[in-house]
């Protein structure tokens, strides 16, 4: 668990501290996964570990694995589709959910939402190469729009609940589909439109079992993996020709 930094606040005050806290560090992917759901707590606390004096919004951010991704944009040239236009986006998070208190635009402007990616349209997704603002602007909001329906990408501006100044919790849903890694929690304790102190808590995504067999020798070993791959389907082919042969 790493703490933020201390500010000083008006007054010479010292800011609070976060003590953030997640339900499970380490979610395993087996046969028949259907997802996870997180519940990501803590307090809020000043220095000396007594209730923080001043009210505070909370927002919590749970982001995956960045992964490079390729988003083309179709178009119909005479009746037909075919690949038009196309960007890649070098540091895309694989994963994006976001709780908050209240709405982000109720809590900061738009400059602090950027600087600490407070928001789907907040999102730096770095594409590569120079191209249109425009463009590239649809190509983005197309990018999270994507991942949005696909249950990856996740806003919620009432998540965040707060209790006597001191107890937060947020609930964040790990669909099925999710990719394995590490993934990060970031809580923000924020006031009057400022970020006073954050804190990070990290989980781990891994597979296990019969998954996590393939997937290593997927990556660490190519002809045992091809081989295998053959086997399974030559065996499932020869099973089906079994059972409709009985039929």
């Amino acid at each position: 668990m790493a703490l933020g930094p201390l500010w000083l606040m008006a007054g010479g005050a010292r800011a609070p501290i976060l003590v953030p806290e997640i339900s499970q560090h380490q979610v395993e992917v087996r046969q028949g996964f259907t997802g996870a759901d997180l519940l990501l707590y803590g307090a809020i606390l000043d220095p000396a570990g007594t209730r923080a004096a001043q009210d505070y919004d909370i927002v919590v951010v749970l982001k995956g694995p960045v992964q490079s991704i390729v988003l083309r944009e179709k178009s119909k040239v005479a009746g037909i589709w075919v690949n038009a236009a196309n960007t890649q986006f070098r540091s895309a998070p694989s994963f994006f959910a976001l709780a908050s208190s209240r709405p982000v635009r109720d809590i900061v402007d738009e400059k602090t939402a950027a600087i600490y990616e407070l928001g789907l349209d907040k999102l730096q997704l770095s594409p590569i190469g120079v191209i249109d603002p425009a463009l590239q602007h649809r190509f983005s909001a197309g990018l999270v729009d994507l991942m949005a329906r696909q249950g990856l990408y996740r806003e919620d501006g009432h998540g965040v609940a707060i209790s006597g100044q001191v107890l937060y919790s947020a609930r964040i849903a790990l669909p099925s589909q999710v990719r394995t890694g590490t993934y990060t929690a970031e809580t923000f304790a924020i006031r009057q439109g400022r970020v006073i102190t954050s804190a990070v808590t990290r989980v781990d995504v891994t597979k296990q079992g019969f998954e996590r067999f393939v997937a290593e020798q997927a990556a660490g070993n190519g002809l045992l993996y091809g081989l295998f791959a053959v086997f399974v389907s030559v065996g499932m082919g020869w099973l089906a020709g079994r059972l409709f042969a009985l039929v």
